[in-house]
């Protein structure tokens, strides 16, 4: 039988957006969902551009699934707090990285994800990690001593759409790293090293259980989905994410907040094995 007619042996999902609500919580339904497929023997992948301190709605509402954070830059053992492999970015490349973007796009600035740490540029205003790192630097090259997960770059007042930013730092940072985002109407970029991605990550992970990609299907809402989106035989964009994620799922889930995921989850779980 054609694998796409059959139920899948993996789902993968991104979290914000798509499983998790901007509110910070999993409905119940969703939660339902991914435990009657992980009931049936399906491996269940996380797979979000999220650092392990923001874990928590996972640890929450589950105990089994395989992490694959920073946008593939780790695969994480989510309940122990553990990162098992990272691909990393070296700091000659950090470096570089640093000083292409500067001359592409002149009023941005930079922090630094590393396993579990956040270091930040002065001028860099985070909306999320307020307060995780008391000691901001002058330039972020003075914190680059170490591989890192991602680099984060951000204009301020809006002076870009992450779209427009990803557009120039595209071109500048060409073979050099993979450069992304995870919301259209922020100024901020997501960088992994070259070749790192949600998708070329859990390509590795699932060729590593023999789960081929017809064999599996994958949901996201933002362009750094859109790896996945395209490796998996059965994906779906979410209907209020980012409207060119439809270029590369091959079908689209009704918004996360009337359970997408969970509706397309159990529609799989009917069909055969």
């Amino acid at each position: 039988m054609n694998p796409l007619l059959k139920r899948p042996k993996l789902i993968a999902t991104d979290l914000d957006g798509t499983i998790v609500a901007h509110y910070g919580s999993v409905s119940p339904r969703t939660v339902e969902a991914f435990h009657r497929a992980h009931e049936l023997g399906i491996e269940i992948f996380f797979v979000t551009g999220r650092p392990p301190r923001w874990m928590s709605e996972i640890k929450e509402n589950f105990t089994f699934g395989e992490g694959i954070l920073a946008n593939g830059a780790m695969h994480y053992d989510i309940f122990n707090e553990k990162v098992l492999e990272r691909w990393f970015i070296p700091v000659e490349r950090q470096i570089e990285v640093a000083t292409r973007l500067r001359e592409a796009i002149p009023t941005v600035a930079f922090a630094l994800d590393t396993s579990f740490k956040f270091h930040r540029e002065k001028k860099y205003e985070p909306k999320w990690d307020v307060g995780v790192d008391d000691a901001p630097f002058d330039v972020i090259e003075d914190a680059m001593i170490e591989p890192a997960a991602k680099i984060l770059a951000r204009c301020s007042a809006q002076s870009y759409t992450s779209d427009e930013m990803l557009a120039i730092a595209a071109e500048a940072l060409d073979g050099v790293v993979t450069v992304t985002h995870s919301n259209a109407w922020d100024s901020l970029l997501e960088i992994s090293a070259h070749g790192v991605s949600k998708g070329s990550t859990l390509s590795l992970l699932a060729s590593r259980l023999g789960i081929t990609s017809d064999e599996s299907v994958s949901f996201g809402d933002n362009p750094n989905d859109f790896s996945m989106l395209a490796w998996a035989g059965r994906s779906w964009a979410m209907q209020d994410g980012h409207p060119d994620a439809k270029r590369y799922a091959k079908a689209v889930a009704k918004p996360h907040q009337e359970d997408g995921v969970a509706i397309e989850i159990e529609r799989l779980l009917e069909l055969p094995e």
